[in-house]
């Protein structure tokens, strides 16, 4: 079982900018970030397969929000920009053996961290 600890999420104003860290207990095929807002489905937000030979983001955060990798430090990056309100979430790392953006195919999930957008 993969263990992830996610670090970095807290409370910043709309505009601003946050990176969220996901340090994995071995290497992965996918890493990807999630969010859930209170009331809300978890929905997907970014991805990035091993090497990062393919890069997902969805709609929403595409051209703010960068998804990177260290393979060498087993450690995914999410870098946030231009931070909305409606970005407020709790924001989960989890890993996938197959090339996915849909959460049912990740098999190991972190605890999550909570990000915070006030206007």
């Amino acid at each position: 079982q993969v263990q992830l600890e996610e670090s970095g999420g807290g409370l910043v104003q709309a505009g601003e900018s946050l990176t969220l860290s996901c340090t994995t207990s071995e290497r992965t095929y996918t890493t990807g970030w999630f969010r859930q807002a209170p009331g809300k489905e978890r929905e997907f937000v970014a991805a990035m397969t091993w090497h990062g030979v393919n890069i997902f983001y969805s709609d929403r955060v595409k051209d703010r929000f960068t998804i990177s990798r260290d393979d060498a430090k087993n450690t995914v990056y999410l870098q946030m920009s231009s931070l909305r309100p409606e970005d407020t979430a709790v924001y989960y790392c989890a890993t996938a053996p197959v090339t996915s953006t849909t959460d049912h195919q990740y098999n190991n999930w972190g605890q999550g961290t909570q990000v915070t957008v006030s206007s």
